[in-house]
């Protein structure tokens, strides 16, 4: 944090020799004698007078004394809040959070569990729904959060991730406002017929697959749209500003304003829980076991 011929000099002002400093530091008198003669030189100024009696400060020395001591303190107290911050950061969880991807059940989980990690807090950390760089999200488990909670059915995301399943969301659609099926209370499948029906394209997601497959060969009458691989924003506007109909969760009832979503009478659901890192630390495995207990 600071010049360390700094403390040699100090301590050699405070002893009044180079001998009783060199007993203190634990150095010879010699190795005291060169980092102050190596500041001296790097400083271009001389501190300290040699005499027969001892050393003394000059006027520089004097005034370098006095602001190196406050350096010293100083650089003491900025180490010793970066310990202290560094020991907050080790015991903080820290939970990603995003509009499709909340993380308030991790949070009322937290409140089953969190007797146990006393020292601990939460820190949310927010993050994106973009479908170009929800993967890199994914993979900054272990780094950038500890947790993250959603809906998972995607192979890929699985591969860079464990899933601890906390339950399902019932497979909804999603209308804009002003759209003849918006004002019904449950659709059957038929009601889709003549339909535009936005989904993620065939090959990442098990149920959404199967949901392909069953309308393509049961209900042909439905015209199947892909959307990007994972949803964001942008596929919801789309619906909001297109008569399509988007395939959603009864989670995401909120997500848009000018948005209504509506069950459908069939049984396709999707599981959501907690993602976390492959390889953990010992806290947060400690607190994934805990969370399977309460399950």
């Amino acid at each position: 944090m600071y010049n360390p011929q700094l403390t040699a000099f100090v301590c050699a002002a405070d002893c009044g020799s180079f001998t009783k400093a060199a007993e203190k530091l634990y150095l010879s008198p010699t190795a005291v004698m060169k980092q102050v003669n190596a500041l001296e030189a790097h400083l271009q100024m001389q501190l300290i007078s040699r005499t027969n009696q001892g050393i003394r400060l000059t006027p520089a020395g004097e005034s370098v004394y006095a602001d190196a001591k406050y350096l010293i303190d100083y650089s003491a107290r900025a180490i010793r809040r970066a310990q202290q911050r560094m020991s907050d950061y080790e015991k903080t969880f820290c939970v990603g959070t995003s509009i499709l991807n909340p993380c308030k059940p991790f949070v009322d989980l937290w409140g089953k569990v969190s007797d146990h990690f006393p020292e601990y807090r939460l820190n949310i950390v927010p993050f994106e729904d973009e479908h170009t760089t929800i993967l890199q999200e994914i993979s900054a488990l272990g780094e950038k959060f500890d947790f993250l909670v959603g809906v998972c059915d995607s192979a890929k995301w699985l591969l860079h991730c464990h899933f601890l399943q906390l339950g399902t969301y019932r497979k909804c659609v999603a209308v804009r406002a002003g759209h003849p099926l918006a004002k019904k209370e449950k659709l059957q499948i038929s009601d889709l017929y003549g339909q535009n029906l936005m989904m993620v394209p065939r090959g990442d997601s098990a149920i959404n697959d199967q949901i392909h497959h069953d309308l393509e060969v049961c209900h042909p009458q439905i015209h199947i749209v892909d959307t990007p691989q994972y949803y964001d924003m942008g596929v919801f506007n789309h619906c909001a500003q297109t008569d399509d109909v988007l395939l959603t969760i009864e989670c995401w009832r909120d997500v848009h304003p000018l948005l209504v979503t509506i069950p459908v009478e069939w049984e396709y659901t999707i599981p959501y829980g907690i993602l976390y890192a492959v390889h953990l630390p010992e806290d947060v495995a400690e607190l994934i076991a805990l969370v399977k207990e309460q399950l």
